[in-house]
């Protein structure tokens, strides 16, 4: 048996010693009371903000929208498969957000800001884009001097559309309003080529993931993927992702507003959308379980 020398045991109490951290962390943590639909019901987060960044324990992160006397009601902004009562819930302290790359460009992403074409993760430098935030006042806007044309002769002759404004199409189904937005798109390809590009991103809400591939397909086809994102929240997916959709899609053009390059968003469809609130509405408005 090694002699174990009184020397030795205190040299190595003292190194110990000196890498031991006395300073501690606070976090506030939750329990989840309901779960169903892509909501939840948690207890405990009681200083928590509207609209803050919550994550559960297998990394799911989700939205506090919510903020009652003895719970919060949080949209889950992915699966709730394994999400069980009784799991826990903590606090993020950062606003709900999307981190943008320039290499989206081309890709097809869902309402997280990950890509679902396939093709590999996103590379290079991202950039943390609230999805929710303040718009700039009329007086710090640019004025709208620049045309914005769809390449349609009879839009384009009749209907003053500028850079900076926003144009709603309104029609019944099945008469045209997304090829519209698909040729307007195509038509921006003269202006990449010279060097000026208009980048495009274009919002699915509520479409089949067939339909969202054919228009892929046909962005590919026209040589109009390099300078377009598509971000897709398809009809199976949550309505919490439906929902946050187009504020995911707007921060993405926010990004390039931001860098000092201009950007066209396409919403298609923002009925469903109005429907994927309802329904979280509804989801949220219902009482917990006692």
């Amino acid at each position: 048996m090694a002699e174990i020398k009184p020397d030795e045991i205190s040299g190595i109490i003292l190194q110990q010693l000196s890498v031991f951290n006395l300073n501690t962390e606070m976090e506030e943590v939750g329990t989840v009371l309901q779960v169903g639909d892509g909501i939840a019901r948690v207890y405990g987060l009681n200083n928590v903000g509207s609209g803050e960044l919550v994550e559960f324990e297998n990394g799911v992160r989700a939205i506090a929208l919510n903020l009652e006397e003895d719970n919060v009601g949080i949209v889950l902004m992915g699966d709730s498969g394994e999400i069980k009562e009784g799991a826990k819930v903590r606090r993020t302290g950062k606003i709900a957000s999307i981190k943008v790359y320039e290499s989206m460009l081309g890709r097809v992403v869902n309402t997280l800001g990950e890509t679902i074409d396939g093709k590999g993760p996103l590379t290079g430098e991202s950039f943390e884009m609230p999805i929710e935030r303040k718009a700039p006042g009329v007086i710090f806007r640019e004025p709208v001097k620049e045309p914005l044309q769809t390449g349609i002769k009879a839009i384009d002759a009749m209907i003053p559309i500028g850079r900076g404004q926003r144009e709603l199409i309104i029609g019944d189904r099945q008469t045209g309003k997304t090829a519209i937005a698909i040729d307007t798109i195509i038509n921006q390809k003269e202006f990449y080529k010279a060097g000026k590009p208009v980048y495009c991103i274009y919002v699915a809400i509520g479409q089949k993931a067939s339909t969202v591939a054919g228009i892929m397909q046909t962005l590919n086809e026209n040589g109009a993927m390099p300078y377009t994102i598509i971000v897709a929240a398809s009809a199976s997916d949550p309505a919490p992702l439906q929902f946050y959709a187009p504020f995911a899609g707007a921060a993405i053009g926010e990004y390039f507003r931001d860098t000092g390059r201009p950007a066209l968003i396409i919403f298609d469809d923002l009925s469903k959308q109005a429907v994927a609130y309802r329904e979280v509405s509804l989801l949220l408005r219902r009482p917990p379980r006692s």
